[in-house]
């Protein structure tokens, strides 16, 4: 525990936090990794983890915000080269999707029994705002959400809904996705 007190660069430490909540809520899930779970699972104590996080809410709001930073960045990477506006939409709330799944720590936010912390925490400005600036970015020089913040938002809030109550498998998810979310956004924003 001594390493945490001459700790000299507070973004290694608060990484180093939310990668031991990450793993606390694999291994523990996420309504039962309260804050001393989690300076277990880090090494250090519950008094260092109070130091860079207030409490839980606001460590669960910081992991949220890095995890889509991430899978953000990956999108990005991902539907960069795709020129079809509608096209490109798909593709970043499948990808979106699958990201969230194949990670555990941001599967478990919507294991069984989770998904209802997950739903709270999507209706509160805190995680929304991030989410939205967020896929507003990876989407940015796209057509179909040109200057749509609006736009943005509820893509971040279908994408939460199918992580939350999935289809019973990725052909539908994106059936419906390309029938239905795709050509409305692209209506509602190029008019």
């Amino acid at each position: 525990m001594t390493s945490w007190l001459r700790e000299e660069q507070p973004e290694v430490a608060t990484d180093r936090i939310l990668d031991a909540a990450e793993k606390a809520f694999v291994e523990l899930g996420v309504s039962s990794a309260g804050m001393a779970e989690i300076a277990d699972v880090a090494g250090c104590s519950r008094g260092t983890l109070y130091r860079y996080f207030a409490n839980r809410h606001e460590l669960h709001l910081a992991y949220v915000e890095r995890a889509a930073r991430r899978i953000v960045a990956e999108i990005g990477g991902e539907i960069g080269g795709i020129e079809d506006p509608e096209r490109r939409l798909v593709e970043c709330i499948v990808l979106s999707l699958r990201l969230v799944r194949q990670n555990p720590g941001t599967a478990a936010w919507f294991a069984p029994g989770v998904s209802e912390l997950a739903a709270r925490m999507s209706r509160t400005a805190d995680v929304v705002e991030p989410l939205t600036g967020a896929f507003a970015a990876a989407l940015a020089g796209s057509e179909a959400v040109a200057d749509s913040e609006l736009s943005a938002r509820w893509i971040v809030r279908v994408i939460l809904s199918f992580l939350a109550d999935p289809e019973q498998d990725d052909a539908t998810e994106r059936a419906l996705i390309e029938r239905f979310v795709a050509p409305a956004v692209a209506r509602l924003t190029l008019r």
